[in-house]
């Protein structure tokens, strides 16, 4: 065994994952020559569009495809949880993930990983060769792990995340620009790392793909003023991927997925806000702003994205629902959320999935009674105050889909008809020819040999 196996650990072969968070396949495989890196593996590979999870929101799926395993074994729902017992909510950081990650499997089996940018990773893990953690860090400084992978991502100019705020305003301009320095600098971070050529994984995600398409996909979609802008980022993301799969060695694997598809955003849809008008849902006292002030009375409330809990006797603190009443109350209430129509007349939910149906595992207890999986156009919204109506907009014209989220895998034994965001786990260990037992996930290999 020579030097370069030692520093990697061992000879087995190697995945490179590339994170495009949000990316939807349709977007890149009907724009095949704009796009030519994503096109090449496509036709020298494999690729296909995947569902995401229920829900589909970054906080939930990125636990999901990291581990392998539904929120009910990752223990984290969405961008924001609820204590258990408690109307309390948190938001979910890395150490909220109850399941076992890709890395810790790949650390387990004597072999390295470089894991940069992947959201709800934060604090960074100290078994893993180098991390820096993504969405909700709050700065390099605290979020990269060792020291000299800190000092080099703060003395390059490193951003974890886009100034999101800036797509707020009328003109994108200051918005994509920023998108585009974001990008820059996370790509000469991965091309770094991935040239130091000592992981035997390195898992790296663009977050930045997702920020734009809420600000510019209804541009793209629709040929808005800002098309031109959108295509042309999104021409740097392919040029980025080509040159990554360039400078890989051959015993690396390629490995390209989105943790959910995206779509136009017509209407948000403030549930909260229904729940109150429809009765299902009263407040202690006028000021209401969190969900620690719902009143005795209420029998429901949401959180985002679309998902409902019952308040129910026993569970929340001021539940009124008897236990009795439990599966005749949410039946109720999923055949009204089933049945609301938005103003264009067109249906808010294409289906809605009861819990057992959507979650197994450990954390039942704080896991949502009903899930709602919105039609394409339709934002779901859960604040406790702000908005008199049902139905609004806001800066966004993009939103996150179930359907339609990507997968480009660099070799032709991949099969990714009925694939999902759970098979991703294990076929990148079955790549890196770790062992594992098939009862650990809820997706499989998708590699045919």
């Amino acid at each position: 065994m020579g030097l370069f196996d030692r520093l990697r650990g061992n000879d087995n072969p190697r995945v490179a994952f590339i994170g495009i968070d949000g990316v939807p396949f349709s977007l890149l495989d009907e724009h095949r020559d704009e796009f030519p890196n994503f096109a090449a593996i496509a036709d020298e590979g494999s690729a296909g569009d995947i569902d995401s999870i229920v829900p589909p929101e970054s906080s939930a799926c990125w636990p999901a495809l990291t581990t392998g395993v539904n929120p009910g074994e990752t223990g984290v729902f969405g961008f924001q949880d609820r204590e258990v017992g408690s109307y309390d909510t948190y938001v979910p950081m890395g150490r909220d993930v109850q399941a076992k990650r890709l890395w810790d499997r790949v650390s387990e089996a004597g072999m390295n990983a470089t894991v940069m940018n992947v959201p709800v990773t934060f604090p960074p893990q100290r078994n893993v060769q180098r991390m820096v953690s993504g969405f909700l860090s709050p700065g390099v400084d605290k979020a990269a792990y060792p020291d000299e992978f800190r000092d080099y991502l703060q003395d390059m100019g490193y951003k974890i995340d886009v100034n999101a705020k800036l797509g707020h305003k009328d003109d994108k301009s200051e918005f994509v620009d920023d998108a585009h320095k974001t990008l820059d600098k996370r790509f000469e971070a991965f091309e770094h790392y991935i040239q130091e050529d000592d992981w035997d994984l390195f898992f790296g995600v663009f977050m930045t793909t997702d920020r734009v398409n809420h600000f510019l996909f209804k541009d793209y979609e629709r040929d808005g003023e800002n098309k031109e802008a959108f295509m042309e980022f999104y021409r740097k993301v392919d040029e980025y991927i080509g040159k990554i799969r360039d400078m890989l060695p051959e015993d690396v694997t390629l490995m390209v997925a989105s943790d959910h598809g995206f779509t136009s955003l017509d209407y948000e849809v403030h549930f909260n806000t229904w729940l109150e008008q429809e009765g299902w849902l009263s407040y202690q006292s006028d000021d209401h702003s969190e969900l620690g002030d719902i009143a005795d009375e209420a029998d429901a409330y949401s959180l985002i994205p679309g998902r409902f809990y019952i308040n129910l006797e026993g569970r929340e603190p001021r539940g009124t629902v008897p236990q009795d009443e439990y599966e005749s109350k949410r039946a109720e209430l999923k055949e009204a959320l089933e049945n609301l129509e938005g103003p264009d007349g067109n249906k808010v939910a294409a289906r809605v999935v009861e819990k057992e149906e959507a979650f197994r595992g450990e954390h039942d207890d704080i896991a949502p009674d009903l899930v709602v999986i919105p039609n394409h156009g339709f934002d779901l919204k859960a604040g406790f105050k702000g908005h008199e109506e049902v139905f609004g907009t806001g800066p966004r014209n993009g939103m996150h889909s179930f359907d339609n989220a990507s997968l480009y895998i660099d070799d032709p034994g991949a099969s990714i008809e009925d694939a999902d965001l759970f098979d991703i786990a294990p076929t990148i260990l079955d790549l890196m020819e770790v062992e594992y037992q098939r009862s650990e996930f809820d997706g499989g290999c998708l590699l045919s040999r």
